[in-house]
């Protein structure tokens, strides 16, 4: 009897930018579309930006591909909008994300590593 094993994590690597930016969002805490698409926001200083066709097309993809699943938890009914939907991951997206952010870390270590590429320092 064949059993499904889950893909391996390196087999989603390198992950898309947006795809990222999505599971990073979601690694301390479920969200919902519009939370997602402002922390990323935040988080790069507006460097990039996941319009709603972008965010909503990623996050079908990612539950599709078990990264990601909708979270049955719900805030206080004050506190919500009911039409809202909130995304959590999945053993494999908290997975994936690990591997991609080791894969990044050693891509940083090798940039630092390279002559005339030192990190730089704020000036001022």
């Amino acid at each position: 009897m064949a059993t499904d094993k889950p893909p391996a994590p390196e087999s989603f690597l390198p992950l898309k930018p947006h795809w990222f930016h999505i599971l990073l969002s979601l690694a301390d805490q479920e969200q919902h579309g519009y939370g997602i698409m402002q922390e990323v926001l935040e988080r790069t200083g507006g460097k990039v930006r996941l319009w709603p066709a972008t965010l909503y097309g990623t996050l079908k993809r990612l539950i599709e591909k078990d990264l990601i699943e909708e979270s049955g938890e719900r805030p206080a009914p004050e506190l919500d909008d009911a039409r809202r939907r909130y995304y959590r991951l999945t053993r494999l997206g908290r997975r994936v994300l690990a591997a991609e952010s080791e894969r990044l870390e050693d891509l940083v270590r090798v940039i630092h590593g390279k002559r005339g590429l030192a990190p730089k320092r704020a000036e001022s």
